[in-house]
């Protein structure tokens, strides 16, 4: 038999119910806290680093029915102000392989050290597997000398003039891999004087054309006209 006690409770249990948590400062919406629109981080991504498709590679596995294929693409992201990065995507679809491969290449970016020209501050040579990647610092106007691998590497993180050359195997995944560790071994001359405890002192690159005075190129002219004048008396 139920007592007075019981129908309180079920009185009580009825109204919590009726009311949700809401009333009660729980999860409801009286309580006007939401964790709004989710922010799209790809979006932002796209806007601070640009993409650049190396390689797309196929690969077909032979089943009962078929044959199913499967794709790999490997990115470059960078931002053309010294920050680049390398991703490896793979799926059963070209766009979401590159998807998967914009991604990883986003969380492996890394800082790369140039010098005023757009070149960079010493000679590197990277290595991985068979491959071997040379790169030399190069003056103004010269360009981007390098092979279609090396070249998106080094145009996403913004060198503008630089001379390289490949030895050893020309894959472009063993490429893609020595130009990440030939630009991860750079260091600038802050750098290493910090690590030598020595003092950097000034320079300048690239160096800046010796300038000649109007009194200096007179002379030089004059003494031109007189050496012309000595030779012809004498053959005369």
């Amino acid at each position: 038999m139920a007592g007075p006690n019981s129908n309180a409770n079920q009185a009580t249990r009825g109204g919590n119910a009726a009311g949700g948590r809401g009333q009660g400062g729980g999860r409801g919406p009286s309580r006007g806290r939401g964790r709004g629109p989710r922010r799209d981080r790809g979006e932002k991504v796209a806007k601070r680093f640009t993409e650049t498709v190396v390689r797309i590679a196929r690969n077909a596995k032979v089943v009962k029915g078929g044959r199913r294929f499967s794709f790999s693409a490997f990115v470059v992201v960078g931002d053309g102000k010294g920050f680049v990065g390398i991703g490896h995507g793979k799926a059963n679809e070209v766009p979401i392989a590159v998807e998967k491969g914009v991604k990883e290449a986003t969380k492996a970016v890394f800082p790369v050290p140039l010098v005023s020209g757009g070149t960079l501050p010493h000679q590197v040579i990277g290595r991985f597997g068979s491959s071997k990647v040379f790169m030399w610092p190069a003056a103004p106007g010269t360009g981007v000398i390098a092979g279609a691998a090396v070249k998106a590497v080094l145009v996403a993180c913004g060198v503008k003039n630089v001379l390289t050359k490949t030895h050893g195997s020309t894959n472009p995944t063993n490429v893609l891999k020595a130009t990440e560790n030939a630009l991860k071994q750079i260091r600038t001359r802050e750098q290493i004087a910090a690590l030598r405890g020595v003092d950097p002192g000034p320079y300048h690159w690239p160096k800046e054309p010796a300038t000649v005075s109007k009194e200096a190129t007179d002379e030089t002219a004059g003494a031109e006209k007189k050496a012309v004048a000595a030779t012809s008396a004498v053959a005369g």
